[in-house]
C-alpha cells in the first residue's frame, strides 16, 4: 500500500495513498477498524478517523465529477448525432432512444401538437411494451407535459399514479398502467424561448431524479427541440416544393438558407466539440454572421472576441444590449444596432453573445444567433471555462454563508479570500424582492453592481441577496433600488442590514434583512428601500443584537447630552409631560415648578429634537426611548432619575 510500511498502523498518509491509488471507498472506511485492532486510541485514533471522513468526502466528490464528465460527454455525443438525421420520424426515434440510454430510463417518448388537429399527440416512443402509447391524444391539461410546456420548466414525480398533485385523465392513466410505469419526468422541447412540446423520461420503478439528471434532461430537451424544429422546417419545405412547383425559385432560396444554417450549425458544433480555445469558435461564428462577435461570461467578462463595434460609446451600447437580451430571454436587436443573445444550457445561464452582423434579414440573423448560442453553450459546458466556474464559486460561497447551520467560519473566510473578498472588513447584507416575481432577471441585472463593488450575489428564497462591502446598510439598499428598478421595469422592495465583519455573522444579518423586508410589506411600503436602522424602534425589535443604548441615543441624544453638561432636568420633564397626557399644567404640578418653567423646558426640547418632535410617530419613538432608558437604568442599578441618561 502506498506511503505505508508493513507493520505500521494506518495514518493520514495512508488515506492520501489510497486516494492517490483511486482505491474504493470501502478500503478507506476500513482504516479506522484496522487502526483499533492494531492498538490505536485517543488523539491518534481521532486524527485518523477525521482523515478517513475527509478522504471519503474527497472520494465522493471525485466520483461526482467523473459522473458529471461522463454525462457531459454523452450529452455532447447526442448533440453531434442530432445533426445527422434529415427526416422528422428518424430524428424522433433517435432522440427517444438516446434519451432513454443517456438517463438509464425504461422508456422515453415525445409529444407535440399535431399539425392538422392542433392537439398534443405522442409522436415517438422507445422502450414501450404496449401499442397504446404512440399516437395517444393528450387533451385538456392532464398529465405532466402541459405543465412542463406552460411553465417552461421540468416537471417530475417519483410515482405517477399515486401522485395527487397531478391532474389525471383516464386515457393517460390507462397507458401508464399498461406500461407499468411509476416515475415520470417531462421537460419542455423549446425553440428559443417558445416551448412547443415535451420530452418524457419514465421508469417502471419509483425513482427520485437527481439535480444532475434533471439538468441533463433539460439540456436534451433544448437540443432536441432545436433539431426537431429544424427537421419540421425541412419537412415543410419539401412539402412546399411538391405543392408549389411554380415557386421553385423562392423555394430554392429558402432551402439553400436552411442548408446553409444546417451546415453552419454542424460546423459550429464540431468546432465546439474539438476546440479548447473559444477564440477559434468565435472566429468561425463571426464568419457565419458576417460581422463582429464577442462571447461574454455571466459576469460580463469577455471570454473571446473578433472584430470591432465601431462608433462612440461602443462599450455602453454593448452593455445595454446584453442587459436587454437577458431581460427578454431571446435574441434582441438594440436601437443602436447591436444584437445580443443569452447563452443557456440545462436551464442555466452560461453567458451572452454580443454581435454586429452583416446585412441579413431579421429572421435569418435571429436563427443564426440561436445556432451560435447553442454551439457556444456546448463549448462552455465541455471546457468548464474558468469564468463560469468562478461565477458558480461566488454563488456557492454566498449560499453557504446563508446556510443554517453554517459552515465553519474559517473555511468560509478562506474561500472568500481565494476569490478576493475580505470578510473581516465591514459588509452589509441587502435583500431585493421583485414584486412581480422576476427574481432570475433581477439576479442577472444586479450582477454588474456586485462585480463593481467586489461583492457576492445569489438568488435565495425567491429574492436576490447581495453581500456588499460597506458600513451604511441604508445607503447601499438605496443604491441597489436605484440601479435595479429602472432596468427591471417593476417595483422592487429592498431591505438592508449590518454591517458585519465576520463570516459567521452573515447568516444572522441576512435574517435581520428578511425581517426588515417583512416589516416593510406589513407597513405597505413595498417598492422602496429601508434598513433596520431606518425603521427606528421597529429596527430594534427586528435586530438579532438589540442595541437599546444606540436607539435611545439616536432619539434622545441631544436632550441627554444637554442634561449631562448643564445638570438640568429636561429628560425628566419630558417623561412627566408624557405621563400627564401632554399637559404642561399638570406636569408643572407634579414637578413642583411654575407652568412657565415647563413651557420654557419644552421649548428647549423642541430646539434640541426638532420642531416636529410631538408628531405622533416621533412622539411614539420618544416615549419608547424614555421607557427603555428608565428600564435599563433600573436593571443596571444606576442612580438616574426617570428619563435621565442610563
Amino acid at each position: 500500500m502506498a506511503l505505508r510500511e508493513a507493520g505500521n498502523r494506518p495514518d493520514a498518509l495512508t488515506v492520501l495513498g489510497l486516494l492517490a491509488e483511486e482505491a474504493p471507498a470501502a478500503s478507506i472506511e476500513s482504516l479506522s477498524e484496522e487502526a483499533r485492532r492494531s492498538g490505536a486510541a485517543g488523539t491518534e485514533l481521532a486524527h485518523l478517523e477525521r482523515a478517513v471522513r475527509l478522504g471519503l468526502d474527497v472520494h465522493a466528490r471525485h466520483r461526482q465529477r467523473q459522473q458529471r464528465e461522463a454525462g457531459l460527454s454523452a450529452l455532447l455525443d447526442t448533440a453531434r448525432d442530432l445533426v445527422a438525421p434529415d427526416g422528422l420520424d428518424e430524428l424522433l426515434k433517435m432522440v427517444t432512444r438516446r434519451t432513454r440510454l443517456l438517463l438509464g430510463a425504461d422508456m422515453a417518448y415525445i409529444s407535440f401538437p399535431d399539425a392538422e388537429e392542433g392537439v398534443f399527440r405522442v409522436r415517438a416512443s422507445d422502450g414501450h411494451v404496449s401499442a397504446l402509447n404512440v399516437g395517444l391524444r393528450l387533451t385538456g391539461e392532464a398529465g405532466l407535459g402541459h405543465v412542463a410546456v406552460a411553465s417552461s420548466a421540468p416537471v417530475w414525480t417519483p410515482d405517477y399514479l399515486d401522485d395527487v398533485r397531478i391532474q389525471h385523465s383516464t386515457d393517460i392513466d390507462q397507458v401508464v398502467r399498461a406500461e407499468g410505469l411509476r416515475a415520470v419526468m417531462a421537460v419542455p422541447l423549446s425553440h428559443g424561448t417558445r416551448p412547443f412540446g415535451a420530452l418524457y423520461i419514465a421508469d417502471r420503478d419509483v425513482r427520485h431524479y437527481t439535480r444532475e439528471e434533471i439538468s441533463t434532461a433539460s439540456a436534451l430537451g433544448e437540443l432536441a427541440g432545436l433539431a426537431i424544429e429544424r427537421a419540421r422546417h425541412l419537412d415543410e419545405a419539401r412539402a412546399t416544393v411538391r405543392t408549389l412547383r411554380g415557386e421553385v425559385g423562392r423555394y430554392a432560396e429558402s432551402l439553400a438558407l436552411l442548408r446553409e444554417q444546417r451546415r453552419a450549425h454542424t460546423d459550429l458544433i464540431e468546432q465546439a466539440l474539438s476546440e479548447t480555445d473559444p477564440k477559434a469558435l468565435t472566429v468561425a461564428a463571426a464568419r457565419c454572421l458576417g460581422g463582429s462577435l464577442r462571447i461574454h461570461a455571466v459576469d460580463g467578462t469577455v471570454l473571446a472576441g473578433t472584430g470591432t463595434f465601431p462608433g462612440s460609446g461602443a462599450e455602453d451600447r454593448v452593455g445595454a444590449a446584453l442587459t436587454e437580451a437577458h431581460a427578454a430571454h431571446r435574441p434582441v436587436r438594440a436601437p443602436n444596432g447591436v444584437w445580443a443573445m443569452p447563452v443557456t444550457g440545462g436551464g442555466e445561464v452560461l453567458g451572452t453573445l454580443a454581435a454586429q452582423p452583416g446585412s441579413r434579414r431579421r429572421e435569418e440573423t435571429e436563427e443564426l444567433l440561436r445556432l451560435v448560442a447553442q454551439a457556444v453553450a456546448v463549448h462552455l459546458l465541455r471546457t468548464g471555462r474558468a469564468s463560469v466556474s468562478q461565477g458558480r464559486a461566488y454563488d456557492e460561497l454566498l449560499e453557504d454563508l446563508l446556510t443554517n447551520p453554517p459552515r465553519p467560519p474559517q473555511q468560509l473566510t478562506e474561500r472568500a479570500r481565494r476569490i478576493g473578498i475580505d470578510l473581516s472588513t465591514p459588509h452589509v447584507v441587502v435583500v431585493a424582492r421583485p414584486e412581480g416575481g422576476a427574481c432570475g432577471r433581477a439576479s442577472f441585472l444586479v450582477s454588474g453592481l456586485a462585480q463593481r463593488l467586489n461583492g457576492l450575489r445569489a438568488s435565495h428564497g425567491g429574492a436576490v441577496v447581495l453581500l456588499l462591502p460597506g458600513a451604511d446598510a441604508a445607503a447601499t439598499a438605496r443604491a441597489v433600488l436605484d440601479e435595479l428598478t429602472p432596468l427591471l421595469g417593476e417595483d422592487v422592495t429592498v431591505a438592508g442590514a449590518g454591517p458585519v465583519s465576520d463570516a459567521a455573522a452573515v447568516f444572522h444579518c441576512h435574517q435581520e434583512a428578511l425581517r426588515c423586508l417583512d416589516a416593510m410589506s406589513a407597513l405597505g411600503t413595498t417598492g422602496r428601500s429601508a434598513s433596520t436602522h431606518e425603521l427606528g424602534f421597529l429596527g430594534v425589535l427586528l435586530a438579532d443584537n438589540r442595541d437599546v443604548r444606540s436607539f435611545v441615543d439616536s432619539v434622545l441624544g441631544p436632550v441627554l447630552d444637554y442634561d449631562r453638561q448643564r445638570l438640568t432636568e429636561l429628560c425628566r420633564t419630558l417623561d412627566v409631560y408624557f405621563g400627564t397626557g401632554g399637559s404642561p399644567t399638570r406636569a408643572a404640578q407634579r414637578l413642583h415648578v411654575h407652568p412657565n418653567t415647563v413651557a420654557r423646558r419644552l421649548e428647549r426640547i423642541g430646539e434640541l429634537l426638532g420642531p416636529d418632535w410631538q408628531e405622533p410617530g416621533n412622539a411614539l419613538e420618544v416615549q419608547l426611548a424614555l421607557r427603555l432608558a428608565r428600564v435599563r437604568a433600573v436593571l443596571m442599578g444606576e442612580e438616574s432619575a426617570p428619563g435621565r441618561a442610563p
